[in-house]
C-alpha cells in the first residue's frame, strides 16, 4: 500500500551542496535558515502557540537521494568511513524512505499578509530540502539524559584551525554587508572538516571548492589548518 506525501514547505539554508554540509544538527549555530510554507499550508492559524516551545523537530525528505536505492549496511564518518554498522543504526541518508529528522532552534516566527515563515537555527539541511512537518520539541519527553548514543556519543568538536588568506580576507571585508556574519558561518562550517573520511588519513595535497550561500569557497588543508584561499560571489 502506498501513503503519498506532499511537503508543507521548503527550508532555505547556506549549504548549496552535500559537500560541507554539517553531518548533525546544532554544530553551526551561527548559520540560520528560513522555513517557507507552501501554498495551503501558510497560516497563522497553523502555528498559533508555537510561540511558546523553544526548539522544533523538522521532519524533511532526502531529495537528493531519492529513489537511489539503499543498503543495509554504511560506513558512517564517524568511524571514519571503514567500518560497516547497519542502516538502522546509522542516520544515513540512503534508507528505505529516505526521511529525516532534525531539531532545531526557532528563533522568529514570521506573519506577512497571511503568510508565515520560520527563521531557525542549527539546521543541518541543504538549501531546497522538502519539509513534511514540524513538531514542537518537548523537552520531557523528548530528551533522555540516560540515553546512550553508541559509536556517536560525543559530541563532534571542532577539528581543524580555519584560517583566510590575504586575499580571502579582503573578499570577507568586501562581502560583510551584504552577508554578516559570514566570517562565523565558515569558521564553524570547516572547522568541522568536511573531507571526506578517507582524505583525514593521509597526506592531502588538493585543492577543494565548496558553495555556501552566494559564494564558491576554495580552500585546502595544510598542516591541520584549513586555509581559506579565495571567496568569490557567484553570479
Amino acid at each position: 500500500m502506498n501513503y503519498p506525501l506532499e511537503p508543507i514547505a521548503v527550508i532555505r539554508t547556506p549549504f548549496k551542496e552535500k559537500f560541507a554540509t554539517p553531518r548533525q544538527p546544532g554544530l553551526t549555530p551561527s548559520v540560520h535558515a528560513l522555513i517557507d510554507f507552501y501554498p495551503g499550508f501558510a497560516t497563522p492559524q497553523a502555528v498559533r502557540g508555537l510561540e511558546g516551545f523553544s526548539h522544533l523537530w523538522l521532519i524533511f525528505l532526502f531529495h537528493q537521494n531519492w529513489q537511489k536505492g539503499w543498503k543495509p549496511t554504511v560506513r558512517p564518518p564517524r568511524l571514519g568511513g571503514n567500518q560497516r554498522v547497519g542502516v538502522y543504526a546509522s542516520r544515513s541518508p540512503f534508507r528505505p524512505n529516505p526521511v529525516g529528522l532534525s531539531p532545531v532552534k526557532l528563533l522568529e516566527i514570521h506573519v506577512d499578509k497571511g503568510n508565515v515563515s520560520l527563521q531557525v537555527e542549527g539546521a543541518d539541511l541543504i538549501d531546497g530540502t522538502p519539509i513534511l512537518d514540524i513538531k514542537p520539541y518537548i523537552p520531557y519527553g523528548d530528551s533522555i539524559p540516560t540515553a546512550r548514543g553508541g559509536f556517536a556519543e560525543e559530541t563532534p568538536k571542532a577539528v581543524l584551525e580555519v584560517e583566510f588568506s590575504e586575499v580571502a580576507r579582503e573578499q570577507l571585508n568586501q562581502w560583510q554587508n551584504e552577508t554578516p556574519g559570514l566570517e562565523v558561518m565558515l569558521r564553524e562550517t570547516f572547522s568541522l572538516d568536511p573531507r571526506p573520511a578517507y582524505r583525514r588519513r593521509t597526506e592531502d595535497l588538493q585543492g577543494y571548492r565548496v558553495l555556501f550561500d552566494r559564494y564558491e569557497i576554495h580552500w585546502k588543508v595544510v598542516n591541520e589548518k584549513l586555509i581559506v584561499l579565495r571567496i568569490d560571489a557567484v553570479v
